[in-house]
Protein backbone atom coordinates (compact mmCIF):
# COMPACT_ATOMS: atom_id res chain seq x y z
CA UNK A 1 0.00 0.00 0.00
CA UNK A 2 1.78 3.48 -0.84
CA UNK A 3 2.30 5.85 1.72
CA UNK A 4 2.77 9.63 2.14
CA UNK A 5 6.14 10.98 3.12
CA UNK A 6 6.00 13.66 5.19
CA UNK A 7 9.64 15.57 5.53
CA UNK A 8 10.20 18.78 7.75
CA UNK A 9 12.94 20.18 9.56
CA UNK A 10 11.73 19.11 13.02
CA UNK A 11 9.46 15.79 13.50
CA UNK A 12 5.98 16.55 15.42
CA UNK A 13 7.51 15.60 18.49
CA UNK A 14 9.02 17.12 21.37
CA UNK A 15 11.34 14.92 22.89
CA UNK A 16 13.78 15.45 26.05
CA UNK A 17 15.95 13.26 28.21
CA UNK A 18 16.40 13.57 31.37
CA UNK A 19 18.64 11.35 34.01
CA UNK A 20 18.78 8.73 31.73
CA UNK A 21 14.81 8.65 30.80
CA UNK A 22 12.25 9.98 27.71
CA UNK A 23 10.22 12.01 27.24
CA UNK A 24 7.58 12.50 24.09
CA UNK A 25 5.31 14.80 23.59
CA UNK A 26 3.11 15.79 20.91
CA UNK A 27 4.82 19.24 19.25
CA UNK A 28 2.70 22.82 19.08
CA UNK A 29 2.87 24.49 16.13
CA UNK A 30 1.61 25.82 12.90
CA UNK A 31 3.21 22.76 10.96
CA UNK A 32 2.67 19.84 13.40
CA UNK A 33 -0.70 21.10 14.33
CA UNK A 34 -1.97 21.69 10.90
CA UNK A 35 -0.44 18.04 9.40
CA UNK A 36 -1.27 16.03 12.22
CA UNK A 37 -4.40 14.72 11.33
CA UNK A 38 -3.30 13.72 8.16
CA UNK A 39 -0.85 12.23 9.50
CA UNK A 40 -2.29 10.04 12.32
CA UNK A 41 -5.06 9.06 10.28
CA UNK A 42 -3.11 8.40 7.03
CA UNK A 43 -0.64 5.80 6.54
CA UNK A 44 2.38 7.94 6.44
CA UNK A 45 5.55 8.37 7.81
CA UNK A 46 7.13 11.77 9.38
CA UNK A 47 10.66 12.25 8.38
CA UNK A 48 12.45 15.21 10.65
CA UNK A 49 15.09 15.67 13.07
CA UNK A 50 14.53 14.50 16.64
CA UNK A 51 15.71 18.20 17.97
CA UNK A 52 18.36 16.20 20.20
CA UNK A 53 22.24 16.25 18.83
CA UNK A 54 24.37 13.39 18.37
CA UNK A 55 26.43 14.63 21.09
CA UNK A 56 23.71 14.51 23.63
CA UNK A 57 22.79 10.55 23.11
CA UNK A 58 24.78 7.79 23.92
CA UNK A 59 24.22 3.81 22.07
CA UNK A 60 21.44 3.02 24.66
CA UNK A 61 19.05 6.31 24.48
CA UNK A 62 19.83 6.48 21.08
CA UNK A 63 18.05 2.84 20.94
CA UNK A 64 15.70 4.22 22.98
CA UNK A 65 14.84 7.44 21.14
CA UNK A 66 14.45 6.04 18.03
CA UNK A 67 12.06 2.99 19.01
CA UNK A 68 9.97 6.19 20.37
CA UNK A 69 10.21 7.98 17.27
CA UNK A 70 9.20 4.56 15.01
CA UNK A 71 5.97 4.21 17.34
CA UNK A 72 5.09 7.29 16.60
CA UNK A 73 5.43 6.80 12.68
CA UNK A 74 7.95 8.76 11.92
CA UNK A 75 12.38 8.33 11.32
CA UNK A 76 14.72 10.49 12.54
CA UNK A 77 17.57 12.26 10.63
CA UNK A 78 20.83 12.85 12.89
CA UNK A 79 22.52 16.07 13.19
CA UNK A 80 25.59 17.01 15.10
CA UNK A 81 26.19 20.03 17.38
CA UNK A 82 28.29 21.56 14.82
CA UNK A 83 25.53 20.66 11.49
CA UNK A 84 23.01 22.82 14.09
CA UNK A 85 24.77 25.50 14.69
CA UNK A 86 25.84 25.96 10.88
CA UNK A 87 22.76 25.06 9.17
CA UNK A 88 20.03 26.22 11.49
CA UNK A 89 22.02 28.56 13.88
CA UNK A 90 23.57 30.00 10.93
CA UNK A 91 21.94 29.84 7.32
CA UNK A 92 18.99 29.44 8.06
CA UNK A 93 18.74 31.89 10.63
CA UNK A 94 21.22 34.57 9.36
CA UNK A 95 20.19 34.49 5.92
CA UNK A 96 17.12 32.90 4.60
CA UNK A 97 14.76 33.81 7.42
CA UNK A 98 16.11 37.89 7.11
CA UNK A 99 15.93 37.64 3.48
CA UNK A 100 12.64 35.72 3.05
CA UNK A 101 10.78 38.08 5.54
CA UNK A 102 12.51 41.51 3.90
CA UNK A 103 14.79 42.24 6.57
CA UNK A 104 17.92 42.86 4.02
CA UNK A 105 19.82 44.19 6.40
CA UNK A 106 19.83 41.52 8.85
CA UNK A 107 20.87 39.30 6.17
CA UNK A 108 24.22 37.51 5.77
CA UNK A 109 26.15 35.16 3.84
CA UNK A 110 28.71 32.98 4.60
CA UNK A 111 30.09 29.89 2.12
CA UNK A 112 30.58 27.57 5.31
CA UNK A 113 27.42 27.95 6.25
CA UNK A 114 25.57 26.99 2.84
CA UNK A 115 28.03 24.03 2.15
CA UNK A 116 26.73 22.81 5.59
CA UNK A 117 22.75 23.82 4.54
CA UNK A 118 23.56 21.34 0.93
CA UNK A 119 24.89 19.11 3.33
CA UNK A 120 22.18 18.75 5.62
CA UNK A 121 19.45 18.96 2.82
CA UNK A 122 21.58 16.39 1.13
CA UNK A 123 21.17 14.06 4.72
CA UNK A 124 16.88 14.18 4.63
CA UNK A 125 17.42 13.73 0.86
CA UNK A 126 18.74 10.53 1.30
CA UNK A 127 16.72 9.45 4.46
CA UNK A 128 13.42 9.71 2.25
CA UNK A 129 15.19 7.74 -0.57
CA UNK A 130 15.80 5.21 2.02
CA UNK A 131 12.19 5.04 2.86
CA UNK A 132 10.28 5.69 -0.39
CA UNK A 133 8.27 2.77 -2.35
CA UNK A 134 6.88 2.61 -5.69
CA UNK A 135 3.55 4.53 -5.76
CA UNK A 136 4.68 6.61 -2.78
CA UNK A 137 4.10 10.32 -2.35
CA UNK A 138 6.41 12.77 -0.42
CA UNK A 139 5.65 15.93 0.79
CA UNK A 140 8.82 18.01 1.51
CA UNK A 141 8.10 21.27 3.93
CA UNK A 142 9.58 25.05 4.23
CA UNK A 143 12.47 27.02 3.76
CA UNK A 144 14.67 24.85 5.88
CA UNK A 145 14.58 22.19 3.47
CA UNK A 146 14.42 24.14 -0.27
CA UNK A 147 17.03 22.21 -2.32
CA UNK A 148 15.95 18.52 -0.81
CA UNK A 149 13.05 18.14 -3.83
CA UNK A 150 15.83 18.18 -6.33
CA UNK A 151 17.96 15.90 -4.56
CA UNK A 152 15.11 13.28 -4.32
CA UNK A 153 14.27 13.56 -8.05
CA UNK A 154 17.75 13.39 -9.03
CA UNK A 155 18.08 9.69 -7.71
CA UNK A 156 14.32 8.88 -7.89
CA UNK A 157 13.15 10.74 -11.39
CA UNK A 158 9.48 9.21 -11.38
CA UNK A 159 8.29 9.74 -7.79
CA UNK A 160 5.43 12.04 -6.35
CA UNK A 161 6.87 14.79 -4.94
CA UNK A 162 5.06 18.26 -3.34
CA UNK A 163 6.92 21.07 -2.05
CA UNK A 164 5.07 23.79 0.59
CA UNK A 165 6.60 26.56 2.02
CA UNK A 166 5.14 28.01 5.11
CA UNK A 167 6.59 31.78 4.73
CA UNK A 168 6.22 34.51 2.62
CA UNK A 169 8.54 33.67 -0.96
CA UNK A 170 9.99 37.44 -1.28
CA UNK A 171 10.05 39.71 -4.59
CA UNK A 172 12.79 39.53 -7.25
CA UNK A 173 13.98 42.60 -6.50
CA UNK A 174 14.65 40.82 -2.81
CA UNK A 175 15.58 37.68 -4.03
CA UNK A 176 18.40 37.92 -6.48
CA UNK A 177 20.08 39.77 -4.05
CA UNK A 178 20.53 36.00 -2.42
CA UNK A 179 24.09 34.80 -3.80
CA UNK A 180 23.22 30.78 -4.32
CA UNK A 181 19.33 32.15 -5.90
CA UNK A 182 19.78 29.23 -8.81
CA UNK A 183 20.38 26.56 -6.39
CA UNK A 184 17.51 27.76 -4.44
CA UNK A 185 14.77 27.89 -7.37
CA UNK A 186 16.22 24.97 -8.99
CA UNK A 187 15.79 22.94 -5.61
CA UNK A 188 12.01 23.70 -5.25
CA UNK A 189 11.42 22.56 -9.01
CA UNK A 190 12.61 19.14 -8.25
CA UNK A 191 8.87 19.05 -6.84
CA UNK A 192 6.10 18.63 -9.77
CA UNK A 193 3.82 20.79 -7.34
CA UNK A 194 4.81 23.68 -5.17
CA UNK A 195 2.31 25.44 -3.17
CA UNK A 196 2.33 29.04 -1.01
CA UNK A 197 0.03 30.40 0.99
CA UNK A 198 -1.04 33.22 -1.23
CA UNK A 199 -1.33 34.41 -4.92
CA UNK A 200 1.30 37.03 -3.82
CA UNK A 201 3.74 34.68 -2.93
CA UNK A 202 2.89 32.22 -5.96
CA UNK A 203 3.93 35.34 -8.26
CA UNK A 204 7.01 36.20 -6.44
CA UNK A 205 8.14 32.75 -7.17
CA UNK A 206 7.15 32.99 -11.17
CA UNK A 207 9.07 35.83 -11.40
CA UNK A 208 12.24 34.95 -10.07
CA UNK A 209 11.98 31.38 -12.10
CA UNK A 210 11.22 33.77 -14.96
CA UNK A 211 13.83 36.19 -14.56
CA UNK A 212 16.98 34.01 -13.07
CA UNK A 213 16.35 31.01 -14.72
CA UNK A 214 14.75 31.59 -17.75
CA UNK A 215 12.63 29.12 -17.67
CA UNK A 216 9.16 29.07 -19.88
CA UNK A 217 6.63 29.51 -17.86
CA UNK A 218 2.34 29.71 -19.00
CA UNK A 219 0.51 30.82 -16.36
CA UNK A 220 0.99 28.46 -13.11
CA UNK A 221 3.38 26.09 -15.16
CA UNK A 222 6.28 25.90 -15.33
CA UNK A 223 8.51 23.90 -18.02
CA UNK A 224 11.35 22.34 -16.29
CA UNK A 225 13.98 19.56 -17.30
CA UNK A 226 11.16 18.46 -19.36
CA UNK A 227 8.73 18.02 -16.77
CA UNK A 228 5.86 20.27 -16.05
CA UNK A 229 5.88 21.91 -12.86
CA UNK A 230 2.72 23.33 -11.26
CA UNK A 231 2.78 26.20 -8.98
CA UNK A 232 -0.43 27.20 -6.81
CA UNK A 233 -1.84 28.76 -3.87
CA UNK A 234 -3.49 26.77 -0.68
CA UNK A 235 -3.73 28.97 2.29
CA UNK A 236 -3.04 26.28 5.07
CA UNK A 237 -6.28 25.44 7.44
CA UNK A 238 -6.81 23.76 10.79
CA UNK A 239 -8.37 20.49 11.83
CA UNK A 240 -11.74 22.72 12.50
CA UNK A 241 -13.49 20.18 14.32
CA UNK A 242 -10.71 19.22 16.52
CA UNK A 243 -10.77 22.64 17.80
CA UNK A 244 -14.18 23.42 17.93
CA UNK A 245 -14.49 19.82 20.32
CA UNK A 246 -11.67 20.97 22.55
CA UNK A 247 -13.33 24.36 22.74
CA UNK A 248 -16.84 22.23 24.25
CA UNK A 249 -14.83 20.05 26.21
CA UNK A 250 -12.77 23.00 27.85
CA UNK A 251 -15.90 24.82 28.66
CA UNK A 252 -17.40 21.79 30.45
CA UNK A 253 -14.36 21.00 32.25
CA UNK A 254 -15.47 21.04 36.55
CA UNK A 255 -14.17 24.48 37.66
CA UNK A 256 -11.03 21.91 39.82
CA UNK A 257 -9.65 20.64 36.60
CA UNK A 258 -9.93 24.22 34.36
CA UNK A 259 -6.26 25.95 34.32
CA UNK A 260 -5.45 28.65 35.82
CA UNK A 261 -5.17 30.43 32.22
CA UNK A 262 -8.68 29.59 31.47
CA UNK A 263 -9.83 30.80 34.97
CA UNK A 264 -8.37 33.87 34.41
CA UNK A 265 -10.10 34.30 30.64
CA UNK A 266 -13.54 33.35 32.29
CA UNK A 267 -13.06 36.09 35.03
CA UNK A 268 -12.35 38.57 32.05
CA UNK A 269 -15.53 37.80 30.27
CA UNK A 270 -17.86 37.39 33.02
CA UNK A 271 -16.85 41.33 33.89
CA UNK A 272 -19.12 42.43 31.37
CA UNK A 273 -21.54 41.11 28.51
CA UNK A 274 -19.88 43.04 26.09
CA UNK A 275 -16.34 42.44 27.30
CA UNK A 276 -13.87 42.05 24.77
CA UNK A 277 -11.10 39.87 24.44
CA UNK A 278 -7.80 39.42 21.36
CA UNK A 279 -5.18 36.76 22.63
CA UNK A 280 -2.50 36.48 20.10
CA UNK A 281 0.09 33.50 20.73
CA UNK A 282 3.42 34.16 18.78
CA UNK A 283 7.01 32.97 18.88
CA UNK A 284 8.84 36.49 20.09
CA UNK A 285 11.10 36.96 17.22
CA UNK A 286 11.59 39.81 14.85
CA UNK A 287 10.06 38.88 11.70
CA UNK A 288 6.40 38.20 13.77
CA UNK A 289 6.13 41.87 13.72
CA UNK A 290 4.61 42.10 17.16
CA UNK A 291 5.95 45.56 17.86
CA UNK A 292 3.70 46.56 14.82
CA UNK A 293 0.70 45.31 15.80
CA UNK A 294 1.03 46.57 19.57
CA UNK A 295 1.22 49.95 17.39
CA UNK A 296 -1.81 48.94 15.62
CA UNK A 297 -4.17 48.60 18.80
CA UNK A 298 -3.00 51.26 20.49
CA UNK A 299 -4.38 53.43 17.05
CA UNK A 300 -7.23 51.59 17.36
CA UNK A 301 -7.68 52.50 21.33
CA UNK A 302 -7.32 56.18 20.31
CA UNK A 303 -9.38 56.47 17.41
CA UNK A 304 -12.32 54.41 19.11
CA UNK A 305 -11.61 55.70 22.82
CA UNK A 306 -14.76 53.46 23.90
CA UNK A 307 -13.01 49.92 23.40
CA UNK A 308 -10.11 50.61 25.95
CA UNK A 309 -10.76 48.52 29.64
Amino acid sequence: MSKTIIVSNRLPLQISVRDEEIEVEPSVGGLATGLKSIHDEGNSIWIGWSGITEEELNPELSKKVNSEIRAAKCDAVNLNQSELEKFYLGFINKSLCPLFHYFMEYAEFDRCEWDAYKAVNQKFADKVLETVEDGDRIWVHDYQLLLVPKMIRDKNPDVAIGFFLHIPFPSYEIFRTFPWREDLLEGMLGAGLIGFHTYDYERHFISSVKRILNLDVKYDKITYREKTVKVSSFPMGIDYDKFYNASLSHKNQHSDDKSAMLKRLEDHMETSEEAKLIISIDRMDYTKGIPNRIKAFEYFLDKYPQFKE
